[in-house]
């Protein structure tokens, strides 16, 4: 089959880098173009680009896929289907209907569940016990397709963004093989979604980072864990930010919302609107992410003291 793949970042890369390596044609990549990213704002490539390169596949990388123009070059290449990934770019009806078999794509849930921007994220925020991803045929709608295949794994209760993103990244890259063999075979069937089971997954904002101490100390642990590596967990100390990479719930349940209960190398026990949370990993504003004794070898902090969500002058661009 001749196949044009479309998708960004590293959790496209894996299932295009599959695909390749397996042998599948890939007439055509489109992936975003290149922008300005990080602290020095320095013109970044996308991860789909630089295996693209690496294979010497043609590459395309337009603003949007809406001109006519761009529905006439992708004709031109006599796609049998469009493999869709993570693309960051709305695919026109025009488009969808181009490829013989029309669009496929890796969603990283199990849809119906968590359509939307922020699949993992959020599956992890809700305190889900499963996720997975679902290959689905790709229709107008926001995620709204006929389900083609599924598969599941659980959510582990130490899973981050990061490493739960790592595993579907690889799931997916299976996934899309395995339903190129079986529609080669003809035996790909597709299944409508259940909207009444439908949730939406929305993009993760940088306000939901910031810690409420007054939430359960599981649903704070939830956030910590979905909010890692971006845009990570943060609280106040002293009027400083101080972010939260990695704790634990402990069995402690004593003293106000945000007070600090004990302070050691183990960690530093914060009290939660229900439960305490035990702080393992932190990051204070401009340095480096550090275990909590190392972290407590600079600063002293006292049982009493408190997180606090007052915002000082000059962090608001934290």
């Amino acid at each position: 089959m001749r196949i044009i793949f479309a998708g960004t970042p590293v959790f496209a890369a894996r299932a295009l880098t599959s695909l390749l390596s397996a042998g599948y044609q890939i007439v055509l990549v489109l992936t975003q173009p290149d922008r300005p990213a990080g602290r020095g704002m320095k013109t970044q490539v996308s991860e789909v680009k630089k295996v693209a390169q690496a294979y010497d596949v043609p590459l395309l990388q337009p603003l949007t896929l809406k001109p006519e123009a761009i529905h006439a070059q992708l004709k031109a290449f006599g796609a049998d289907v469009m493999v869709v990934a993570a693309y960051g770019l709305i695919l026109p009806e025009a488009v969808l209907k181009i490829p013989r078999y029309g669009c496929l794509n890796i969603h990283a849930s199990l849809l119906p569940r968590w359509r939307g921007a922020a699949p993992i994220q959020r599956a992890i925020l809700a305190g889900d016990q499963k996720t997975g991803i679902t290959i689905m045929q790709m229709d107008e709608g926001l995620d709204t397709g006929a389900m083609l295949l599924q598969h599941a794994i659980p959510i582990d209760p130490v899973e981050t963004a990061q490493t739960l993103h790592d595993k579907l990244a690889n799931l997916g890259a299976q996934s899309i093989i395995e339903s190129l063999e079986l529609l080669r075979l003809g035996k790909l069937t597709a299944t409508p979604q259940d909207d009444a089971q439908a949730c939406y997954a929305a993009k993760i904002q940088k306000k939901e980072a910031e810690i409420d101490w007054q939430l359960d100390a599981d649903q704070i642990d939830r956030s910590i864990r979905a909010l890692n590596p971006y845009p990570g967990a943060y609280t106040y100390l002293e009027g400083n930010i101080l972010k939260i990479w990695q704790a634990r719930v402990a069995k402690s349940d004593s003293g106000a919302a945000g007070e600090i209960i004990a302070a050691g190398s183990d960690g530093i026990i914060v009290s939660c609107g229900k439960g305490a949370l035990i702080l393992e990993t932190v990051q204070k504003s401009g340095g480096r992410k550090m275990l909590v004794a190392e972290f407590l070898a600079g600063h002293s902090l006292q049982p009493g003291q408190f997180f606090s969500a007052v915002m000082s002058a000059g962090l608001l661009n934290e």
